[in-house]
């Protein structure tokens, strides 16, 4: 606890009475910090923080990069915004050296401010020049990590962007015959395929590169670092991230193994409202980025562009594509489950260049201005509806039921109800669709009345169900008819249970081998549901550990 003569010695603190100096060291968080530590995270609560010792540096996320905006001394104040116009922390501060600040949250500033009006002059007087700063540093936007080079149009430029966009890696994208494409590529060299083509600030270039060379490029993280592990998590959605950030918090050796980027279909939710939490909704590429920080920093190491090609039960080894078995004492199975294909040949093959399935924010572009189609009746097609019918000039859902009402949840229906923009056609599906390279046009047959008609369109989102992608499990894990792996009681009726012990309720037909989320047969398709699941996952890894 602070006394009220140390108090007296900070400058913002100097002039106080005595009265307000004896409240003020009652009240306010003596906060010592070790070199690394935070004082604050961007977003908390508006909190005033004034540096006693030692020296701190305030950080933000920028394109998903934690960068150093400032640095703070003794005497220096953080925090005079957001306890000034009250929002959340802009910025995070984080000791640079062992550290001692001091804490004020809103209820004491305010308090104190009535018993000394001077001190709340001086902080606003410190927040109207830290807002000039911000106003100049925010008239210069910060240049793209990298150039995307390729027709906007393309399957593989659409999947390499939304990779980019996916993993929080910013980027600028330039059709091939852009005008400003050389001033922007800083040399003579022209890029005149094959497409994409992707370029570093620093100059270096790849000619149509692999998703995997692309992320070594860019920084992140495509092969694990040990070769045996507590816990290998298979796949990057809510369930495996919320099981990565629980199982490293605890201390365990963590790796999240993830095919394309952290998020799972969740990451590509443009809007989901029923999360607990998020009174107004939150997307799924935001929910998904803050876990995935959350996890990185208390440890776990997150692997992209990588999939595990098997698993042995018996040895608790897995295979990470073809490289050598990595050694580990649990597995936890979050892989989700994958889009189900329409099967329509000629729909099919517009993929990425006109029919896309699932959608996400980084899509609005492909949906501006136009006349936009969406099959589905679920929640993924409604908050995709909604989204777009900001960006499009028209979005029409093609239901096959007979209304939203039994697939759908009643929130989504009553604000699809209130866009003018939104035409939902039931008892209606897609048969057919028209181009040369790219998607024109689709027939869209009406059930009711036998009619086919024919839509002109550039883009067609499809959102139909999901499937269970487990053909690559072993046969020790047993499966129910349609893919989706038992577990608990079910998982122990279907196999010849080796255990001493019954199996816990998320424990697979395998000892030590786990499964949370979608892909779980049985399982409540929901985010809230996969994130309870990835937690309760690791509370069983504990009971397995100490089993063993």
């Amino acid at each position: 606890m602070i006394s009220a003569a140390e108090l007296r010695k900070v400058p913002l603190f100097s002039d106080l009475g005595d009265k307000a100096l004896d409240f003020l060291a009652r009240s306010v968080e003596d906060i010592r910090l070790v070199t690394g530590e935070y004082g604050g995270h961007e977003g908390e609560a508006r909190t005033l923080f004034v540096m006693i010792e030692g020296k701190a540096e305030i950080t933000k996320m920028v394109n998903g990069v934690e960068t150093v905006i400032a640095m703070r001394l003794p005497g220096d104040l953080a925090g005079e915004i957001p306890i000034t116009l009250g929002t959340p922390l802009p910025a995070s501060v984080r000791a640079v050296e062992p550290s001692r600040l001091l804490k004020l949250d809103a209820q004491v500033f305010h308090t104190l401010a009535a018993m000394a009006p001077e001190v709340a002059v001086t902080v606003g007087k410190a927040a109207l020049e830290r807002m000039e700063m911000l106003r100049k540093a925010a008239s210069q936007p910060p240049a793209p990590q990298i150039l995307l080079v390729g027709p906007s149009r393309d399957a593989v430029v659409h999947k390499v962007g939304n990779f980019l966009h996916r993993n929080r890696i910013s980027f600028e994208s330039f059709e091939p015959d852009d005008p400003a494409l050389p001033s922007r590529l800083g040399d003579d060299s022209p890029i005149s395929g094959p497409y994409p083509a992707v370029q570093m600030a620093d100059g270096t270039r790849l000619v149509a590169p692999t998703m995997r060379s692309i992320a070594t490029l860019c920084g992140l993280q495509s092969a694990p670092r040990l070769t045996y592990y507590d816990v290998v998590i298979v796949g990057g959605g809510p369930a495996g991230l919320t099981a990565a950030v629980n199982a490293a918090s605890e201390g365990l050796r963590t790796v999240v193994v993830e095919g394309f980027a952290p998020g799972g279909q969740a990451g590509t939710s443009t809007r989901i409202e029923n999360y607990p939490g998020f009174p107004v909704g939150v997307s799924g590429d935001d929910l998904a980025s803050n876990t995935l920080k959350q996890a990185k920093r208390l440890g776990a190491e997150i692997v992209v562009t990588r999939r595990l090609s098997a698993i042995d039960p018996q040895a608790m080894t897995v295979i990470v594509d073809k490289d050598p078995p990595l050694r580990t004492r649990t597995v936890v199975l979050a892989m989700g489950v994958e889009w189900r294909r329409m099967g329509v040949e000629s729909v099919d093959r517009f993929i990425g260049s006109g029919v896309y399935y699932g959608a996400a924010r980084s899509d609005a572009g492909l949906a501006q201005g136009r006349d936009v189609y969406l099959i589905g009746a679920g929640n993924s097609a409604g908050q995709a509806a909604l989204f777009f019918s900001s960006h499009s000039n028209s979005v029409t859902l093609i239901v096959r039921a007979e209304s939203l009402a039994s697939s759908m949840s009643q929130y989504l229906i009553d604000q699809i109800a209130t866009k003018r923009n939104i035409r939902v056609a039931t008892r209606s599906e897609v048969v057919a669709g028209h181009g040369t390279e790219r998607l024109e046009a689709i027939d869209v047959a009406d059930r009711r009345t036998g009619a086919t008609s024919r839509r002109q369109t550039e883009a067609l989102f499809v959102m139909i169900g999901a499937h269970a992608s487990t053909g690559w499990l072993p046969p020790e894990i047993v499966r129910d008819s349609h893919g989706f792996v038992l577990t608990g009681p079910d998982a122990r009726k279907q196999c010849e249970w080796l255990g001493e012990r019954e199996p816990y309720a998320l424990e697979t037909s395998a000892p030590g081998v786990f499964a949370v989320g979608d892909v779980r047969s049985g399982s409540v398709k929901r985010v809230a549901a996969a994130v309870g699941e990835g937690g309760m996952a690791i509370a069983y890894v504990h009971k397995f550990l100490q089993a063993h």
